[in-house]
């Protein structure tokens, strides 16, 4: 049986929220996109009135990127992850990574982030295993829309359940272990036998740990 030690990405691996990083780089590139931030503002304000759920909350910020081609998508993550993610990425969070695979564990990241851009932590040659929110390519171009289940909270270890059946693989999760800074993964973090919250400014009866 296999042993995973499982990371959120967002503010768990890295210090920022992607979604909004991607956007404030593609503005820089593009400062016709200034004409989505009034939207963006509505939709943070419907979310923190729970007027609209964190599925629509996402695919309503993610319209600055309807209509990108598949293969123009494919690039422009590319550049993000390379200019932008690597130097928002925790030290100690890939030094985390990197001391698990050593010790035989395998390395899966699992967040609600689209996986159209999370696939690019790949790049960090532990990983064994990256899901997020799937979104839908119509006629090969972006379409803001959640394909299935946004990848947050019970969704998460429903995913990772599918994955793990689709690859075959067994696991021990009495001796796994989960990393999120977040208690909407309280799923994930009591499906294994040790389960730890990033820099948490509650007090929790989960360990907390400080990554920098």
């Amino acid at each position: 049986m296999e042993k995973l030690a499982i990371f959120d990405i967002d503010y768990t691996l890295t210090k920022k929220e992607t979604s909004i990083e991607l956007y404030k780089y593609m503005l820089k590139k593009d400062r016709k996109l200034l004409r989505y931030l009034p939207s963006h503002i509505i939709t943070g304000i419907f979310y923190g009135l729970k007027v609209y759920n964190a599925g629509r909350t996402k695919e309503n910020f993610l319209r600055f990127l309807a209509g990108t081609s598949e293969e123009d998508l494919k690039k422009l993550v590319k550049s993000f992850y390379k200019e932008k993610i690597e130097s928002i990425l925790y030290e100690d969070a890939i030094k985390a990574i990197k001391d698990f695979k050593e010790k035989g564990y395998k390395i899966y990241l699992i967040s609600a982030s689209p996986e159209f851009y999370v696939n690019e932590f790949y790049s960090i040659k532990e990983v064994d295993k990256v899901i997020g929110t799937k979104f839908h390519i119509d006629e090969g171009k972006f379409n803001p829309k959640i394909l299935g289940e946004n990848c947050k909270g019970e969704a998460k270890v429903k995913r990772l359940m599918e994955e793990l059946k689709k690859d075959n693989i067994e696991v021990d999760f009495e001796n796994s272990y989960m990393f999120s800074d977040s208690l909407s993964d309280l799923p994930l973090l009591k499906l294994v036998g040790k389960g730890y919250l990033i820099n948490y400014k509650k007090n929790h009866e989960l360990e907390i740990l400080r990554w920098r």
